[in-house]
């Protein structure tokens, strides 16, 4: 049977409008790739959990490297299930960076952790190994953030984990292309994610997400526990739900539509990162002398070799708010990345968090913005973006 599917998305955004994110062109130009793989779906009538996902866990782990890969509905399902998986205790403290995505602490507390704050860089933005190594006890979890467009300092972190006994966890989750050694992000430690949130560097229509690790032993758990805690096989097998239940798990798997979706732009993920790349460039070259600009994203020399990949194009700025909207008001969309640290978001308050006990977190929250930054989007879009900044600081646009 062949299901009849809709025609693509309209590749043309609306006239004036330069979206923070957008993937309607890229959807017209793949969209019968992604009609192949959702008729196979529909053929093999399994929906979620099925014989697509396996297929994209299979060119997932040839593309990373990874050993195992176990798809699943988040990125951030992805670091509850690992961290639990990986073995974390009630209560036990896992060394976070103020400066990240809420998930990255919150996910912490869903597995039963204690997340434990440290500041970052100031230049990359990852957690500090110097931080790690003051706040972090023996025996503790830490978890490095790969942020933007490079990795966190791992050399500097595993120096640490080793001192201390710590056990290593990547929320690799905006990483997805990214190396260090020639080793994928999330394979340093026990294991890492992955996030397919649309707006990712592979992202799917929606929700999806993946654990990555070499160890065997946590791919089964993960496994088991996206399904219920039902050990077995699951994937793309229907008795599998009588399999006995041996952990208190969720409803975390993978649909077979994302997986489809995801399989149809993996195959052209290298050239969209170059993409990325290609466009970081032209925000370097326009935006290098204007004022008010205070610090452009500049991927920080590492002992070891590292590979970038532009997910964010994050740049720091005087007036930050007034930035944005003024920017918003032309049409052209940003978005804010963190205007909070994690130690003074209401959810932890009380880990009794306290302004000015991580400067460097708090001094980027109230200065970075990002730029639209997309294969979608062309040059002349990067023109009219810097020009309208331009404007903002030199009077014309304030």
């Amino acid at each position: 049977m062949t299901t009849a599917l809709p025609t693509g998305p309209s590749p043309v955004p609306a006239v004036g409008e330069i979206p923070f994110f957008s993937q309607a062109r890229t959807f017209a130009e793949i969209w019968a790739t992604v009609a192949n793989h959702i008729e196979d779906v529909a053929d093999r009538g399994k929906y979620s959990h099925g014989h697509k996902v396996a297929e994209f866990e299979r060119a997932l782990a040839e593309y990373t490297g990874a050993r195992h890969v176990v798809a699943v509905n988040s990125g951030t399902d992805a670091l509850v299930l690992l961290l639990r998986a990986a073995g974390l205790a009630p209560g036990q403290p896992v060394v976070v960076p103020a400066f990240s995505f809420v998930a990255s602490a919150s996910s912490v507390v869903l597995a039963g952790g204690s997340p434990v704050f440290a500041d970052i860089e100031p230049d990359g933005y990852g957690i500090d190994p110097a931080e790690v190594a003051r706040v972090a006890p023996e025996g503790a979890f830490v978890m490095p953030v790969h942020l933007f467009c490079q990795l966190a300092d791992l050399d500097g972190v595993l120096d640490v984990a080793r001192r201390k006994s710590l056990t290593v966890v990547e929320d690799s989750a905006e990483a997805i292309g990214m190396r260090w050694r020639g080793v994928h992000a999330g394979l340093a430690g026990v294991g890492g994610v992955l996030s397919f949130f649309p707006a990712k560097t592979l992202g799917a229509l929606g929700d999806a997400g993946a654990v990555l690790t070499d160890d065997p032993d946590i791919a089964e758990t993960v496994g088991a526990l996206r399904h219920h805690g039902r050990f077995g096989r699951t994937l793309a097998h229907f008795p599998g739900i009588a399999n006995p239940t041996a952990l208190s798990g969720v409803n975390s798997k993978m649909d077979d539509i994302q997986a489809a979706v995801l399989l149809a732009k993996l195959a052209r993920l290298e050239a969209d990162i170059a993409r990325r790349a290609e466009l970081a460039v032209a925000y370097d070259e326009r935006l290098r002398d204007v004022p008010g600009v205070l610090r452009l994203p500049v991927p920080v020399p590492r002992e070891a070799p590292t590979r970038p990949v532009w997910y964010v194009y994050l740049i720091e700025v005087e007036r930050r708010d007034e930035l944005a909207a003024h920017l918003a008001a032309c049409g052209v969309g940003t978005e804010i990345y963190y205007p909070t640290p994690l130690h003074l978001q209401p959810c932890f308050g009380y880990l009794r968090g306290v302004p000015g006990e991580f400067p460097v977190a708090e001094a980027v929250c109230r200065r970075t913005i990002a730029l639209p930054l997309y294969p979608d989007l062309s040059e002349a879009e990067v023109d009219l973006v810097c020009d309208h900044l331009r404007d903002f600081y030199t009077g014309s646009g304030s």
